[in-house]
């Protein structure tokens, strides 16, 4: 049985573009980013997040929807489709943003709250993925990434909730956050739809005694796994499970 989508962008899109059509794409976008907290009570949350196979340059988009905040699983959902556009630095979201759509688009519970694995505001143009897939959706996004694009920033505290501003161009466009205690910070910056200070209050409540937020670092797992099924289908010449998953353009 197919079930209705509850997730479709409310904005038109078109992948098969230029490098450079793809960036007049991002600055018209741009100008849609909402930097203030424009949402309804979050129940619900998703992390986000993409794995390739380079061999066969086929992706695998996973989004896994929690109760908030008390981080219950609901559902998780996958999508597999072969990459059509190039890697090009600044401009992965037009990789990306066709297959997380595509895992979205099977969800049955509709999140409040988008958590993506990368960045938003941080990015050269202003419009990281996760600015991306909340504009297309009209969704509070936040970005969270595990390493720096742009910018500079001090070094936070040791200790953990330590937090410092992220500076790009003399505009602060996210906080490195410490989540535990000498561990690595992470960078948060704002996707859609949520003030900085909000998106790092949300984050926190996201963190479960890891370094990444429990939905991006499970989201980030299955997909790994979803990889390694599939590479080792091929090298077991066996059919790969397509059980939960989309398959496109093949």
């Amino acid at each position: 049985m197919r079930w209705p989508s509850l997730m479709k962008p409310i904005l038109p899109s078109r992948w098969n573009l230029t490098p450079r059509q793809a960036v007049r794409v991002q600055e018209r976008l741009r100008d849609l980013v909402v930097l203030s907290d424009r949402f309804a009570p979050i129940r619900y949350v998703a992390g986000a997040d993409i794995a390739f196979d380079p061999e066969t340059q086929t992706a695998f988009g996973g989004v896994i929807v929690y109760r908030f905040p008390d981080l219950r699983e609901v559902e998780r959902r996958m999508a597999r489709r072969k990459l059509r556009f190039p890697y090009v630095p600044g401009l992965l979201s037009f990789r990306e943003c066709p297959i997380l759509i595509a895992a979205f688009a099977r969800l049955r519970t509709k999140p409040d709250l988008f958590l993506i694995d990368g960045h938003g505001r941080a990015h050269p143009r202003l419009f990281g993925i996760a600015c991306h897939m909340g504009v297309l959706f009209d969704k509070p996004a936040i970005g969270c990434a595990k390493s720096l694009l742009v910018g500079e920033h001090r070094e936070p505290a040791s200790r953990a909730g330590s937090a410092t501003s992220l500076y790009f161009r003399g505009e602060r466009v996210g906080r490195v956050l410490r989540t535990r205690d000498g561990v690595k910070p992470i960078y948060v910056t704002q996707g859609h739809r949520v003030s900085l200070e909000t998106a790092v209050k949300l984050v926190r409540q996201c963190v479960d005694g890891f370094r990444i937020p429990k939905p991006t670092r499970e989201a980030d797992h299955y997909v790994r796994d979803l990889r390694r099924a599939y590479q080792q289908s091929l090298r077991r010449r066996q059919p790969f499970d397509l059980s939960g998953s989309l398959l496109l353009n093949e």
